[in-house]
């Protein structure tokens, strides 16, 4: 759920606000869901750490954004943490060395 919801977020504010495509590739949550950390990918931009640390910026209004989602299905919303996935670039650079 929180994967979908920040996905829906993140739609809106790719456009608009980064300049990029976003996708949440995963969303892992502590036992206590006080915390969730998100995965990003980040697609059509160079820097891609730059975007990141503007996610990070605005991570009070994302949350809050969130909360109004999924009040009716959490008690508690949980503190957000955002890292960058690069798993796609790593198979991209390994299926580039299995090409040479």
């Amino acid at each position: 759920m929180l994967q979908r919801e920040l996905a829906n977020i993140f739609l809106v504010d790719s456009r608009n606000v980064y300049k990029c495509m976003i996708t949440v590739t995963k969303v892992t949550v502590t036992p206590d869901l006080s915390i969730a950390r998100a995965y990003l990918s980040v697609y059509n931009t160079q820097d891609k750490e730059l975007i990141i640390n503007l996610i990070k910026e605005n991570t009070k209004d994302i949350r809050y954004r969130l909360g109004q989602q999924i009040r009716n299905q959490m008690r508690v919303v949980p503190t957000l943490e955002f890292f960058l996935d690069d798993t796609l670039d790593y198979l991209e650079h390994i299926d580039e060395l299995l090409k040479k």
